[in-house]
């Protein structure tokens, strides 16, 4: 995480190609601008959430030239190349042309999101901006105060705000009646499916089947089926296999992580069988994939 102070003008266009950015504006006014679209204004309090990959301006007018340019990785440089890392340092976790700019904004981004997370995002559009007359988030203060601290782990301390803080963000989006939120997020609301969604998110090596979901919800197998197709768009074990496959993928970024092991962790008896149905939904095997992800 990180905070910007700047002063008009000033205009910073991101591409680093992040899944997932959150601005919140601590002071002053923001436009957010994409090349397609209408530019978005955003006023004190409010909290901006970007999904990637497509390239923005966060400026202080829609007619200000972007000055600097936010590339992977957080490098930063002027639109002809020039490095900006030690121009705009303004200390601990601080970046800026001075401290008392008109407008501070506090930014954190995620390099991935992991294939759990995706079926979530992947259904926000690439710009939400909670107005604070709508959702005003008690965390802002917090994050506010811990950004300039330089203690002992705190970059753990902010990372675990920054989540606290999108969770809050988007379940406030989605609670939203235009967010258009997945079935099966809306889902687990409901007293029936929402039991069962429970036991094979927190269980899914368990060799669950219709009618053992359907006791313990409290429901016949075939009302549990029906509901469930109903409010998830899927029957109860099509979805498992692919909350199985969705937490395998993330298992095996992991740094010791074998096929085996995470074979086991998600509910397959061997290595081969999570192998063939791995191929068969993501297009690589697990090995494959996870080369992809440490590269």
């Amino acid at each position: 995480m990180m905070r910007a102070i700047l002063d008009p003008p000033w205009s910073v266009r991101i591409v680093d190609r992040a899944p997932l950015c959150v601005v919140a504006l601590a002071s002053g006014t923001a436009w957010v601008t994409y090349e397609d679209a209408e530019p978005v204004r955003m006023d004190e309090g409010e909290i901006a959430i970007m999904r990637g990959p497509d390239p923005y301006v966060f400026s202080d007018d829609p007619a200000t030239e972007p000055q600097a340019l936010i590339h992977p990785g957080g490098r930063c440089e002027t639109p002809d190349g020039r490095s900006l890392a030690e121009d705009m340092d303004l200390g601990v976790r601080t970046w800026g042309r001075s401290g008392d700019g008109a407008a501070k904004m506090l930014i954190g981004s995620y390099e991935h999101t992991g294939e759990i997370g995706a079926r979530l995002l992947d259904a926000l559009p690439r710009l939400v901006v909670l107005r604070r007359d709508t959702w005003d988030c008690p965390l802002l203060p917090l994050l506010e105060e811990e950004i300039v601290r330089d203690d002992p782990a705190q970059e753990v301390v902010l990372d675990r705000l920054l989540d606290l803080l999108t969770v809050a963000a988007l379940r406030a989006w989605f609670a939203r009646p235009e967010a258009q939120a997945p079935g099966w997020y809306r889902a687990q609301g409901d007293p029936v499916v929402g039991r069962a969604l429970k036991l094979l998110h927190n269980n899914p090596a368990h060799p669950w089947t219709v009618a053992e979901l359907a006791v313990r919800a409290g429901v016949s197998r075939a009302a549990l089926a029906r509901r469930f197709a109903e409010l998830v768009g899927e029957p109860p074990m099509t979805y498992l296999t692919g909350w199985r496959l969705a937490l395998a993928a993330d298992l095996l970024r992991e740094p010791d992580a074998t096929v085996g092991a995470v074979a086991r962790r998600v509910g397959y008896g061997s290595p081969f069988a999570l192998s063939a149905a791995f191929k068969r939904v993501h297009g690589v095997s697990p090995q494959e994939h996870r080369l992809a992800a440490a590269g």
